[in-house]
């Protein structure tokens, strides 16, 4: 091999999950994520600062010494944040696409135009409906979830001056007050998306400030989208419970119909699942030794925290199983769909499905996914999966024989229902006697995405070991929890492995207190779900305060998202903030360009709203700046309890 072709391989392989590494070190017949990212660079640093403007049509233009203002006159603080503002919208839109497609279906099964669905969950709808004072007694579940779905109608559309329902009924009263005297409540989802998108129109807002308060709404729109998206989904879908599976490419099986559901919304998954089952003859009948189904991104979690399918990678690595030459079909519904599988799959047997009229794929097999016909349309892509696999009969595939056990799962009436094994009448004081006691150091959510600009699933799982080695209780979604859970620390091996001893001592309490609900012990990271499901740990993070008589900004909890990629991990990112938490980023976003917006997003914003950015590469650093903060809000609790306790007073609640 020449020197060249060497340094191409070792460049290439810019990961640590050996599954992936191991198929990148073979000679490849089309290139991959890991090859693209090499060939940009060096990538362009106007646009990675911030300071490139293409919102009209007379540019781009970019900030220099040379030429301080763009032609319109804005300078880098105006378009960095309003580059900002659209970003968050980006991300807002998203989930909140995700949260409307399940509001549909909803609304379409109250129509009797979605026969496949049903409520799974009476206990989730009731809890929902109790929240928002929606009467149950004495009335049927249709009923109660009709007023649901208008209620969160109105949440998308509402324009009267009514503020987010779903947003001032989950968040603490300081929040709830913060919100509404920075004037960045929103009324409603779409209102907000159009309101920041004109606002950020060529010759609109050039304030700085302006327009960060307007991403931070934009933000708190897609913090109500997520939470939209999961409640409704608990409901319809089931209350995610402890699942015991496995994660990696050693999921795949060659003798199976190997088929890869993809992307962030469970109203087809959930369909493939149950096809899957029915149609287990059919695979048997084409030589088949049944049907294997796996996972892949949000999609991915969705099946695994509530039917316990494998998952066989995280985002960036998804065209690598493709090229194992086992996955007869990869389908795909919304968010995070590479292009790139297409290419990859047409040098192997693979058929690439796309089901959504906003994600098409030239070359790809579409079926036209309708909830009126869901199971029917889950079905032919069994059958196209099917032929695929008669297609691969007796072609040589090349699995990496790499998977971890996964303990999955965990949502918070989950985290409730064990806590309640040790505390029935305040479960959630399980965890804050914790806090206060220094058992625990502190808790933190594990978020985001996957980015090359650092190696894949390091960042995670270096930041991750050296919390957990620190008596942090860990809980994660999205692709974060997607590398926990191919690297083995969604196990309760990796308790005895990586946990502090408060950690553990804290997890094994709780594996004594539940050993009759459980079939194994508890993992050390608790993976929370898919990235709409960041609504569940900040439900967490609210129950912690609202018990401590504090809020948000004063409790021992902080975030990262060490890969972040996504508009939609920007807007979960401000969100968390605006609620008062530390942010850690390990991608260093856009904003730079401008000290104005930087000096905001670090330093500004937690003196207004106790939350703030902590940008950090290096993941060692990063977890010590996230254990500073833990420590900080640690001593702070105890200085006001102990204030308190001495003048026989509560404890300040505000900021």
């Amino acid at each position: 091999m020449s020197d060249v072709a060497k340094k191409k391989q070792v460049d290439r392989n810019r990961t640590i999950d050996p599954a992936a590494s191991e198929v990148l070190a073979r000679k490849l017949p089309v290139d991959t994520a890991y090859d693209r990212y090499l060939a940009q660079q060096p990538q362009c640093k106007f646009g990675d600062t911030g300071i490139c403007c293409r919102i009209c049509i007379q540019g781009p233009c970019r900030i220099t010494p040379k030429a301080p203002k763009g032609i319109c006159g804005a300078t880098a603080y105006t378009i960095v944040a309003r580059n900002l503002v659209r970003s968050v919208l980006g991300g807002t839109a998203a989930h909140s696409d995700h949260a409307k497609h399940i509001l549909l279906t909803l609304k379409a099964l109250l129509e009797g135009n979605a026969p496949d669905y049903t409520i799974k969950s009476t206990e989730k709808l009731h809890a929902v409906a109790e929240r928002f004072d929606i009467p149950v007694a004495g009335r049927t579940d249709l009923e109660i979830l009709a007023d649901l779905v208008e209620l969160g109608m109105e949440d998308f559309m509402r324009m009267d001056g009514k503020k987010s329902q779903w947003i001032e009924k989950t968040i603490t009263p300081g929040r709830l007050e913060k919100f509404n005297e920075c004037g960045i409540m929103p009324t409603s989802i779409f209102e907000v998306i159009a309101g920041a998108t004109a606002q950020t129109h060529m010759g609109m807002d050039a304030d700085p400030v302006n327009l960060i308060f307007k991403a931070l709404q934009a933000a708190l729109a897609d913090y109500a989208g997520e939470h939209i998206g999961t409640d409704m989904s608990d409901v319809i879908f089931g209350i995610p419970e402890p699942v015991y599976t496995e994660a990696n490419m050693g999921v795949i099986d060659p003798q199976k119909v190997n088929i890869a559901v993809h992307g962030h919304n469970p109203l087809l998954s959930e369909m493939v699942v149950v096809a899957a089952r029915e149609l287990e003859e059919e695979a048997r009948a084409a030589g088949a030794e049944g049907i294997q189904l796996m996972g892949v991104c949000c999609t991915g979690n969705e099946v695994l925290m509530r039917q316990g399918v494998p998952l066989v990678t995280n985002f960036i690595s998804q065209e690598l199983p493709i090229m194992t030459g086992a996955i007869d079909a990869m389908v795909v519904d919304l968010q995070c769909i590479m292009p790139g599988i297409q290419t990859v799959a047409e040098c192997y047997h693979t058929r690439i499905v796309t089901t959504s009229e906003s994600v098409k794929i030239p070359g790809a097999y579409h079926v036209d996914f309708s909830e009126e016909k869901a199971l029917e349309h889950a079905k032919e892509v069994i059958r196209i999966g099917i032929e695929g696999f008669k297609e691969r009969a007796g072609a040589e595939c090349e699995i990496p024989e790499i998977k971890n056990k996964v303990v999955a799962g965990f949502s918070l009436e989950t985290l409730y229902d064990l806590f309640s094994s040790i505390n029935a009448d305040a479960p959630i004081k399980v965890l804050t006697d914790a806090l206060k006691s220094g058992q625990l150091r502190g808790v933190a959510l594990l978020a985001g995405c996957n980015n090359l600009k650092v190696k894949h699933d390091d960042n995670h799982l270096t930041i991750a070991k050296e919390l957990a080695k620190n008596d942090v209780l860990l809980v994660a979604t999205g692709c974060a929890a997607g590398a926990f859970a191919k690297m083995g620390l969604l196990s309760p091996e990796a308790v005895e492995e990586y946990a502090g001893d408060g950690l553990k001592s804290f997890i094994h309490s709780l594996n004594e207190a539940n050993a009759d609900k459980l079939k194994g012990n508890l993992p050390l990271v608790f993976h929370m779900g898919s990235c709409v499901d960041n609504s569940r740990a900040m439900n967490l993070a609210t129950a912690i305060a609202n018990d401590l008589g504090v809020d948000t900004p004063k409790i021992p909890y902080v975030v990262s998202a060490p890969e972040a990629m996504s508009e939609k991990a920007i807007a979960i990112g401000c969100w968390n903030v605006a609620m008062g938490l530390p942010v850690h980023v390990g991608v260093v976003p856009p904003v730079t360009g401008s000290e104005l917006v930087n000096g905001i997003a670090t330093q500004i914003a937690h003196d207004v709203y106790g939350g703030y950015f902590i940008w950090e590469t290096d993941p060692q650093q990063a977890a010590q700046k996230l254990l500073e903060a833990l420590d900080y809000r640690s001593w702070k609790l105890k200085v006001h309890d102990e204030t308190a306790e001495k003048y026989g007073a509560k404890a300040s609640a505000a900021w």
